[in-house]
């Protein structure tokens, strides 16, 4: 099985079915053993209707004692070695399972991790979330094929030519009935991968609305959204409700099929066994050989439908898997030096300029509109930004993201004690960090946990109020102390006396560094050295807040508060 540092490789992204075969190929030993297995295991199992046939036909009917125990302790022995590999093979099917589920997680996390904060601009995160949870279980589960499946195939030959030399009529009755069952459940199966792949998208778009309810969900209750987000989530949780009716009754189907028609199928090849045996053409033991072999038969008849069940999961769950290792990293073609010096950043798009060495801010009426600059500002997206007049994209990828940072208010927390989250890889000096907390007005934080800054802090921050995962975030921009920090909304969710505070320590703590902020809040604006008032995703005015509060109409609209932006928090 995968080991936790071992390489799994590179998979095979051509499609579904390509990603399972890459599967099956990354452990071949183990596949072909699981392959030998079951196809032993399942003869085995034809082989106790032989035997007793034997045991009625040589010991029973002739009353011969000898030849009876002699074929009644081979097929103890058969039964008990046949318990034995039944065993075997099926650690070994796991072993298969298990690497299949190890290798899929480790390859989507190493990609997720190449891929870097590109990631949730690219792929939503109920998609991730649903890979993770469902689709790696269903890809393991769609690899029982390797052995039980192979097995199937090979005892099927097998009984077909044990019959064929009882009664060519009962021969020919299984051979052409088993074809005839997976015709009859191949259209079902194309149907499901159909249903499959909606019900999992839909899935997905759910599984992204529930993150984001839990965690916005205080916000929400403030602003009175609350509800208008639950219908939205009701109306989505039908949708998938109602699919989820569609693959269930097409899964019903399959599965009844797999159980009704080997039932029949024993039940049809019985009674033509019985009426050969009542005309004399096979003696008593042949006919209960004949009972035998077909019960057999009905493991295998049912599992070749049960196999097109879990193939068909399994190839939509697969493709899920691929359509996520397709997405590419960002391009790093840059080639050019960047400034020796800071420098000037210049958004043409947007107009938007950024001095170096100066607080700057970007107010809109559409959050979304200044988020967009500061990803091209930040090299999030294709742009043609300049750095110093260097364009943007032709600097090499490592320069741009060691010298501009993004700090996304919404950017993840991971779990761990409160000094790795806010220092990151990096060991931080205590009053280095000290100077962060204070400035991002983070000190009640550390205070009001048990252990200061060794408190454990769960994933996502999900312990900590909206307020104080913002100013956890803010540390951690700070400490990591960049040539240019472009924080989005670093305050919207903090009280009007802790803003007017952070404010204030965020200036003074990237004094003399390239520092720009998407805002609307006056507080913070007036703080700014250089306000740019966007309309429609294009700069319209530019100066000092105060400036722009009495000459442009539209500005003093969006961020007059009732708020005293005097009564700043030294």
């Amino acid at each position: 099985m995968i080991d936790a540092y071992e390489d799994p490789g590179t998979p095979d992204c051509r499609g579904g079915w390509r990603y399972l075969w890459w599967l099956v190929r990354c452990q071949p030993g183990r596949s072909l053993a699981g392959a030998l297995l079951g196809s032993v295991w399942m003869t085995l199992m034809a082989a106790a209707p032989y035997l007793m046939s034997r045991a009625i036909d040589d010991g029973l009917v002739p009353g011969d004692l000898g030849a009876l125990s002699w074929w009644t302790v081979a097929l103890f022995v058969v039964g008990a070695f046949n318990s034995w590999l039944s065993i075997v093979r099926h650690r070994t099917m796991t072993r298969v399972r298990m690497d299949a589920n190890f290798r899929t997680v480790k390859v989507v996390v190493g990609h997720a991790v190449r891929l870097g904060a590109a990631l949730p601009r690219r792929a939503g995160a109920g998609e991730v979330v649903t890979i993770g949870v469902g689709d790696v279980q269903t890809i393991a589960q769609a690899l029982t094929v390797v052995g039980p499946g192979v097995g199937a195939v090979v005892v099927y030959g097998v009984v077909a030519g044990l019959l064929l030399s009882i009664s060519v009529p009962l021969a020919a009755a299984v051979l052409l009935g088993v074809p005839l069952f997976v015709l009859l459940v191949g259209p079902l199966t194309v149907r499901l991968q159909g249903a499959e792949t909606e019900y999992r998208e839909r899935q997905g778009v759910l599984t992204a609305r529930i993150g984001d309810l839990a965690g916005g969900l205080r916000v929400l209750n403030g602003l009175g959204g609350k509800e208008l987000f639950a219908d939205a989530f009701r109306r989505d949780s039908g949708r998938l409700r109602e699919q989820g009716y569609r693959v269930g009754a097409v899964a019903s189907w399959m599965q009844a099929l797999g159980v009704g028609l080997p039932t029949l199928f024993l039940a049809v090849v019985t009674w033509l066994g019985a009426r050969t045996a009542a005309q004399g053409d096979i003696t008593v033991g042949e006919l209960v050989s004949v009972y035998g072999y077909v019960a057999v038969l009905v493991g295998p008849v049912a599992f070749f439908v049960q196999m097109g069940h879990d193939l068909s999961r399994g190839v939509v769950a697969a493709r899920r898997v691929v359509r996520l290792l397709r997405l590419e990293p960002e391009p790093d073609d840059g080639t050019l030096s960047p400034p020796a010096e800071p420098a000037a950043l210049h958004d043409s798009e947007s107009g938007v300029r950024v001095p170096p060495g100066r607080l700057t801010a970007l107010v809109g009426a559409r959050p979304a509109e200044t988020a967009a600059v500061m990803d091209r500002l930040g090299r999030y997206v294709p742009s043609d930004v300049t750095w110093g007049g260097v364009r943007l994209d032709a600097v090499p990828l490592a320069e741009v993201r060691a010298r501009i940072l993004v700090a996304d208010n919404e950017a993840d927390l991971f779990a761990g004690p409160l000094r790795e989250v806010v220092s990151g890889r990096l060991e931080r000096d205590e009053a280095v960090i000290a100077r962060a907390v204070r400035a991002a007005a983070a000190d009640d934080i550390v205070q009001g946990l048990p252990d200061g800054l060794d408190s454990a802090v769960a994933a996502q921050g999900r312990s900590l109020s909206g307020g104080q995962r913002q100013r956890v975030r803010l540390v951690r921009a700070l400490l990591a102390d960049p040539e240019v920090l472009l924080a989005i909304e670093p305050t919207s969710a903090l009280d009007a006396h802790t803003e007017a505070t952070v404010a204030h320590r965020l200036r003074v703590a990237r004094e003399g560094r390239t520092t720009v902020v998407t805002t609307s809040s006056p507080l913070v604006l007036d703080r700014a050295d250089t306000v740019h008032y966007l309309v429609d995703g294009k700069v319209s005015a530019t100066g000092a807040h105060r400036r722009l509060l009495e000459e442009e109409p539209g500005y003093r609209a969006l961020v007059a508060r009732d708020t005293d932006v005097e009564e700043a928090v030294r």
